[in-house]
C-alpha cells in the first residue's frame, strides 16, 4: 500500500505534521470508521469519518467522530441552509476522486465547503482517512481544520 496519496500530498503542501497508520480494510464492515478505530487501536471518537452530503442541493464535506451520527438539521444550520441529506456513494466518489471507504477530506478533486465536529477539536490528535482504504493520517485537529478551511460546528445527533 502506498502511503503517498492526494490527501498526504495536500497535508504536506499545507505544512501539516501527520503520521500515517495502515490497517487491513474490511469491505464488509458494518461501520467502516469503527473498524478502522479497532484496527489501529484508537478510541472511536478520535477516528473521524469523512462524509459527503448536500445542503440545499449544494455539496458539502462533513467530518465527525466515527462512533456518532450526523444530525441533518444541525448540518443544514451549520451552512445556513434549510435541508441536508447524504450524497449518493457514486456521486461522492465522482466529486472527491476517492472510493467510498477511502474518502479523505484532504486533496479532494473539487474543493467544497467543509464542517468539522467542534468536539473533535478538544483532542490532542485525531485520525482521518488518508485517501485510500486502509490508510489513516493522525493530525492535530485544529491543524486539520485550518488546512481544510473548515468551520467548526456542533454536527452530531
Amino acid at each position: 500500500m502506498s502511503k503517498t496519496t492526494r490527501a498526504t500530498q495536500a497535508l504536506q503542501k499545507a505544512g501539516v505534521a501527520f503520521r500515517t497508520h495502515t490497517y487491513t480494510y474490511d469491505p464488509n464492515a458494518e461501520r467502516i470508521g469503527l473498524q478502522a478505530a479497532e484496527a489501529i487501536g484508537a478510541a472511536p471518537h478520535r477516528v473521524l469519518k469523512t462524509l459527503m452530503a448536500e445542503v440545499d442541493g449544494k455539496p458539502v464535506c462533513v467530518v465527525v467522530p466515527s462512533d456518532r451520527e450526523v444530525s441533518m438539521k444541525k448540518l443544514a444550520a451549520a451552512f445556513g441552509g434549510k435541508s441536508a441529506h447524504m450524497m449518493k456513494p457514486a456521486d461522492a466518489e465522482r466529486l472527491t476522486g476517492y472510493h467510498v471507504g477511502g474518502i479523505s477530506p484532504f486533496g479532494q478533486k473539487r474543493l467544497v465547503p467543509t464542517a468539522m465536529e467542534e468536539a473533535a477539536l478538544a483532542e490532542e490528535t485525531v485520525f482521518l482517512n488518508g485517501g485510500q482504504r486502509g490508510l489513516q493520517v493522525e493530525v492535530a485537529p485544529e491543524a486539520a481544520r485550518l488546512a481544510l478551511g473548515a468551520k467548526a460546528a456542533a454536527l452530531i445527533a
